[in-house]
């Protein structure tokens, strides 16, 4: 019965191995998304550019479009950027959450950077986020024509992921 007993930590090891070991072969940019098919959470929020305007998750609607959670904090989302300019020049509709920022900086983020979005609205406090189940900046949403979420994308959207993932997707949706 004493020799059993020295292998409980060998068994214990190995236990343990095997669940890191799954852990470590997720992907960590999928995560899923409760919002997935429904619509986007009823929001109204100021536009970034012109404070009077309020805009509304039914100003989402009418066609397929992304929609981009960014921040001028986000590292991330200055790597993302350029490629958010491409697909607005190629005619993919690209709407703004900008989250938990300085409206002033993030203006002068736009005016420097160039602006691919159709209009931004200012997520302060976080509440759209937290209703949209943001985990952080950069994260793109597929809205359908309906303003129905389709698809999250967490992290970088660039050319490989708009190939394999998010871009046949919104195709498919126009």
């Amino acid at each position: 019965m004493s020799r059993f007993k020295l292998f409980i930590p060998l068994f214990i090891f190995l236990v343990l191995a095997v669940f890191f070991w799954r852990g470590l072969s997720l992907d960590p940019t999928r995560m899923p998304s409760a919002l997935i098919d429904k619509p986007l959470p009823t929001f109204t929020l100021a536009d970034l550019n012109d404070p009077a305007v309020m805009r509304t998750q039914d100003s989402l609607k009418g066609r397929a479009a992304l929609l981009n959670v960014w921040a001028t904090w986000c590292v991330s989302c200055r790597v993302e950027h350029p490629y958010l300019l491409q697909l607005a020049e190629q005619g993919v509709p690209i709407y703004g959450i900008n989250y938990k920022d300085d409206v002033t900086q993030a203006r002068q983020w736009l005016k420097d950077l160039e602006n691919p979005y159709v209009f931004n609205v200012v997520d302060a406090d976080g509440r759209l986020g937290i209703d949209l189940g943001v985990f952080g900046a950069p994260e793109t949403y597929v809205l359908d024509k309906q303003g129905v979420i389709r698809y999250k994308h967490v992290g970088v959207l660039d050319d490989r992921v708009w190939r394999e993932t998010v871009g046949p997707i919104f195709e498919q949706l126009q």
